[in-house]
């Protein structure tokens, strides 16, 4: 392959589809006889999340949707079953809901220092297996520091809000695209998948874009 492969990836951190997503795209990555490139954009599945919200998750999602709660609670069991076939071990009991666009500044810091990946499997983890609280900057702050970024800096530029305009953008972005709902990739900017489908469809999608981008360089595949 002449270049790598750039799939840029509209997800947010308290979206259980975007981690599942994750790792079926890794699958299709490591079956895919080529170099790919990802970046994370912001994308806020509930903007409106209050700060440390006090209901459970089965409460929030009943809400949100407007469902009984009953109901929720039964679709946070299936996707707990969907993930662990993934080896996730998603524990929604413990899950603290989160408005996520300190977390999305975060990950913009990480990008800037090239951590971003780390950071978002970082964050992912603890929010959907560890019930860590990210509504705080600190809490964000010392996570960043366990995948090699400097806490005080991402700290500072979360007190400051100075990626904030770039979550924005990201989110204007999105709007653009008519994204709707995440995980989201876009190939090469040329080819868009919506969901967390099979690695099947993912390696197709990465096989396709290369296949294309030899194509037009004229070089021999």
């Amino acid at each position: 392959m002449s270049h790598p492969v750039k799939v840029d990836v509209w997800s947010d951190i308290a979206c259980p589809w975007c981690f599942v997503g994750k790792r079926r795209f890794e699958q299709a990555v490591a079956r895919f006889d080529g170099e790919v490139e990802v970046e994370y954009h912001s994308f806020e599945l509930s903007p409106e999340t209050p700060v440390d919200y006090a209901g459970t998750e089965a409460q929030f999602l009943a809400q949100h949707k407007g469902l009984p709660t009953q109901q929720a609670e039964q679709m946070l069991a299936q996707m707990t079953e969907l993930a662990a076939g993934e080896g996730l071990a998603y524990d929604f009991g413990g899950l603290q809901h989160a408005n996520t666009v300190l977390a999305h500044q975060a990950l913009h810091h990480a990008k800037a220092h090239g951590k971003q990946v780390e950071l978002k499997e970082r964050l992912l983890a603890a929010y959907f297996e560890q019930g860590l609280n990210l509504n705080h900057a600190e809490v964000l702050a010392d996570l960043a520091a366990e995948v090699g970024l400097d806490r005080d800096a991402v700290l500072t530029d979360l007190e400051s809000g100075a990626h904030l305009p770039a979550v924005r953008a990201d989110q204007e972005q999105a709007i653009e695209y008519g994204i709707g709902g995440v995980p989201f990739y876009v190939f090469d900017g040329r080819l868009a998948v919506s969901g967390a489908q099979s690695p099947d469809v993912f390696v197709t999608a990465l096989e396709r874009v290369a296949r294309e981008a030899v194509t037009e360089s004229g070089q021999p595949a």
